[in-house]
């Protein structure tokens, strides 16, 4: 299956803005949803540098062909009627991704899939939002979205075989591998993905070892990418302390956050967002 013609992404923070630069990157026309002039330049901003990095990389041949099939509106409402596909990547509040999933539903046409790139929160619960839960389901892009190479599809009670099918075949289309698993709490990789880095935290704080070398454990004993602490900065320890807080909730104590991931978040280390979590970013 080819990508869809439209794509639509509500929200143009690192994530979105790398979700949009993909399906651009494969020739689909991508329409960014985000309010207010500033914040729509900046997500215009993030799609051209990870554009001009990828032509360094020989990965995008022409970066300024595809940055033209990318535009911004300033509501969920602009989003075109025959838009194929429509991502959200807002926050991870419940509230904000029910009510921008029921706006773009009320939007495009009826053969448009809807998905959202929640990293834990209940597929089910948002789509009770929805008319028609069985054209939507869990896309879990990982960051950076480009570069990785993994798409998680998560698929609620309701979800057609036929949304799923077709998310697959984008998937492909991206270049990109899915993996489908049924909803529940964290999914498969944030679950798993989490409580490494919460235990690897865990060894910062009891003076175990610092954070490089528990790193270097992972990536040169275990082949790990990337060890769990950088990741966590990467990913940002204020996203992390609410996975942790919610799998906590909903699958016991062993999920729950360590102090030091607490006083971090509440310091403002939140990672390379903000220049220092457990790395000093700034250097």
């Amino acid at each position: 299956m080819s990508v869809p013609g439209i794509v639509g992404v509500i929200g143009g923070g690192r994530m979105g803005a790398g979700i949009a630069q993909s399906f651009a990157a494969a020739g689909s026309s991508v329409v960014v949803v985000e309010s207010g002039a500033q914040a729509a330049a900046a997500a215009m901003e993030r799609v051209a540098t990870g554009l001009r990095r990828a032509a360094e990389r020989g990965k995008v041949a022409d970066p300024g062909a595809v940055l033209g099939r990318v535009r911004t509106v300033d509501a969920v409402g602009g989003l075109p009627a025959d838009t194929g596909l429509v991502v959200e990547a807002v926050p991870e509040d419940a509230g904000l991704k029910a009510a921008v999933l029921a706006a773009a539903e009320a939007v495009v046409g009826e053969g448009a899939v809807l998905a959202t790139n929640t990293s834990s929160l209940p597929v089910t619960e948002l789509a009770a939002s929805l008319k028609h839960p069985g054209r939507f389901l869990g896309m879990h892009f990982f960051n950076p979205v480009p570069a990785s190479e993994l798409v998680e599809l998560v698929t609620g009670p309701e979800t057609s075989p036929d949304t799923v099918e077709a998310a697959r075949g984008w998937t492909r289309a991206l270049g990109k591998t899915d993996v489908t698993v049924r909803d529940s709490p964290g999914f498969a990789s944030s679950r798993l993905g989490v409580m490494l880095g919460l235990e690897a935290i865990r060894m910062v704080e009891e003076g175990v070892a610092a954070p490089a070398d528990i790193d270097n454990a992972m990536t040169l004993g275990y082949k790990h990418p990337m060890g769990p602490l950088r990741l966590t900065d990467l990913v940002g320890l204020d996203v992390r302390l609410a996975i942790a807080e919610h799998l906590a909730a909903t699958l016991g104590d062993r999920f729950a956050p360590p102090a030091l991931l607490r006083e971090k978040v509440a310091r403002g280390e939140l990672g390379r967002k903000t220049g220092r979590g457990f790395y000093d970013w700034d250097n």
